[in-house]
């Protein structure tokens, strides 16, 4: 069986330089840079929901 094929958020546009992600093999996420797809990143999907949390509310934000 095959994995799903990468997916980028529809903000991105035709721009190459974002973050993709897709299921990955035993219940993981995978995420990548477009422009680097040889470097992946795995992780749980509650860490990942924690993370897309974090970027929502701006919890990761510098300020200055």
């Amino acid at each position: 069986m095959s994995r799903p094929d990468w997916q980028k958020s529809s903000f991105s546009g035709d721009d190459s330089n974002c973050v993709e992600v897709r299921s990955g093999t035993v219940g993981l996420v995978e995420l990548r840079e477009s422009d680097d797809g040889d470097v992946i990143l795995r992780t749980t999907p509650a860490a990942f929901t924690d993370l897309l949390g974090a970027i929502k509310t701006g919890e990761l934000d510098h300020h200055a």
